[in-house]
């Protein structure tokens, strides 16, 4: 599946070269939050390919790998700082630097959308402003979360889901709407979930529905509540200093690769989405379909506690936001 995205997009109409004067070759090197093997990776290498095959002899990407060269927890201070160029991970990694972050959470809108009504723009302000780096797209959106279980789980009078003291593999982003519908969010890192789940030491996990399979965790994770909620929120990021330093060339090709990207990767990642869905059906899992007033309010308190999250963080960039991003 991996390699498909990446040859997926190097097979589109992406691959056209632009009619840009000759200059001085920039150099960007970039590192990606996740191992390089995991899909969001491989897209976003996709990514890397495109620039570097219509900006030859004008910009190349060097990818320098992932975690393993900064931890995580330490790569956009890296770009920052200047010791990186470019970096690609979630902007929610950063919820408490930047509220704003939720917006891309909580967004019921692509990317491309919001780059055409002006949100991207107020995320740009939001990043450059909290973070300290130009952002230069939002790729691989519109990817949404699910709850995974490993037995099946109770039902509730209307048709909802019992979630009610089960220990869930959580994140930040869904701590809140988690702990809303009962589960007991459980922080565990992504390398320690294989193990956890093989030793039930929990119930289940909120997870992207393409990267499921990629970890193996399929294996014990048997039942999946639909609908889906939040979306990815996957940034693309570039050191200010280094973003000036570049010709004009450099920032008008990747500006107009990233715009594109946004469409493109939005486009693959729904066909991985069909093929994965009907993978893991293939494969045993049992799919818990909510549907009605049940369905709404599972999603009302999935996305409420996100842009609730960001009303309490006291961004002023809240209404313009919400109105960008969020159109339930």
């Amino acid at each position: 599946m991996t390699l498909t995205i990446r040859s997926l997009m190097l097979a589109t109409g992406l691959g056209a070269a632009l009619t840009l004067p000759a200059a001085a070759q920039d150099t960007i090197r970039a590192v990606t939050a996740f191992p390089k093997q995991l899909a969001f990776s491989q897209s976003f290498l996709g990514f890397v390919d495109l620039v570097n095959e219509r900006g030859k002899g004008i910009v190349q990407i060097d990818y320098m790998g992932g975690p393993e060269v900064f931890p995580q927890n330490q790569q956009m201070d890296a770009v920052k700082r200047g010791v990186v160029d470019m970096h690609y991970g979630p902007a929610s990694f950063h919820l408490g630097t930047m509220p704003e972050a939720d917006a891309w959470v909580g967004s019921t809108v692509t990317a491309a959308e919001a780059r055409e009504n002006g949100g991207l723009a107020l995320m740009q302000e939001a990043f450059a402003e909290k973070l300290g780096v130009h952002l230069l797209g939002h790729i691989d959106s519109g990817i949404q979360f699910y709850i995974y279980t490993t037995s099946e789980p109770k039902r509730t009078e209307d048709g909802g889901v019992d979630l009610d003291g089960m220990q869930i593999r959580s994140q930040p982003i869904y701590k809140a709407f988690f702990e809303s519908v009962g589960a007991v969010p459980i922080s565990v890192p992504v390398p320690d979930v294989y193990t956890g789940l093989e030793r039930n030491t929990f119930d289940g996990a909120g997870w992207p529905i393409v990267a499921i399979r990629d970890l193996s965790w399929d294996k014990f994770l048997k039942y999946r509540i639909d609908p889906g909620f939040f979306q990815t929120d996957l940034a693309i990021v570039v050191n200010p200093k280094k973003w000036d330093s570049l010709s004009e060339e450099s920032k008008a090709l990747l500006n107009e690769v990233a715009a594109e990207y946004e469409v493109t990767s939005y486009e693959q990642f729904q066909d991985v989405i069909t093929e994965t869905d009907a993978a893991v059906r293939e494969g045993g899992l049992t799919v818990i379909d909510l549907q009605g007033d049940a369905r709404d309010a599972y999603l009302d308190a999935a996305y409420d506690s996100a842009w609730q999250r960001m009303k309490e963080a006291g961004t002023p960039r809240y209404d313009a936001l919400r109105e960008a991003y969020y159109d339930r």
